[in-house]
């Protein structure tokens, strides 16, 4: 899928869900009842053990369907070069890299750095960035967006980190393109009621939705 086509897909769907796990199989079961929920955009986390090796398997088996697989906490250009070759159509960090950036871009494959400050938000957009990742949201409120826009209206935000159904709408309504939600969708898998999960996605799907209708 193209890079442009990533950004609309992320622009129109809203939602990216971030897996972490502690094995491939736990992972993967929790992909399923993700997708099964009706988020199809997954960012599988470097902190997940043989994530690459994670992000080839599920980008071949979703090669022409409607799910983007990408790759989070890429803290360094070299990871995100491996998990480009793998296949992963996102790259998405925790912090602000210049150099992973720039990898991203050289092949044309969406990034999102994550940002603090309208500073490290402008580093980000010179470097060609066309969405940045509020991390960790839950260190702020919606009104953050508002704050970031006043000096830069032309910026696209994923607020993520303490994202929950309860609170994706107030994000959307205050100005974000995305959220991005990990912990609080995956609770499930702690006690293996991977049909929570499921039912967690349906309900955020439709709290962004009736958020962006509005």
């Amino acid at each position: 899928m193209k890079k442009s086509e990533v950004i609309k897909r992320i622009n129109d769907e809203s939602i990216i869900a971030v897996v972490r796990a502690d094995n491939k199989d736990l992972a993967i079961r929790m992909i399923d009842a993700i997708i099964k929920g009706g988020i199809k955009i997954i960012e599988v986390t470097m902190t997940v053990p043989n994530a690459v090796d994670i992000i080839k398997e599920l980008s071949a088996n979703y090669k022409g369907s409607d799910v983007i697989i990408g790759a989070g906490t890429v803290l360094d250009a070299e990871t995100a070069r491996s998990v480009i070759l793998a296949g992963a159509e996102l790259v998405v960090s925790p912090c602000l890299s210049l150099d992973v950036i720039k990898l991203c871009n050289r092949y044309a494959v969406c990034v999102i750095p994550g940002v603090m400050t309208v500073t490290e938000t402008v580093s980000a957009l010179e470097a060609g960035a066309e969405i940045v990742k509020i991390f960790p949201a839950n260190a702020f409120s919606p009104s953050i967006i508002k704050a970031f826009k006043g000096p830069l209206p032309q910026v696209s935000i994923m607020p993520t980190g303490g994202v929950s159904y309860e609170n994706a709408g107030e994000w959307i309504k205050a100005g974000a393109v995305a959220v991005g939600t990990g912990s609080n969708l995956t609770e499930g898998a702690k006690t293996g009621e991977y049909d929570k999960i499921t039912d967690y996605a349906k309900k955020l799907v439709d709290a962004v939705n009736e958020a962006k209708n509005k």
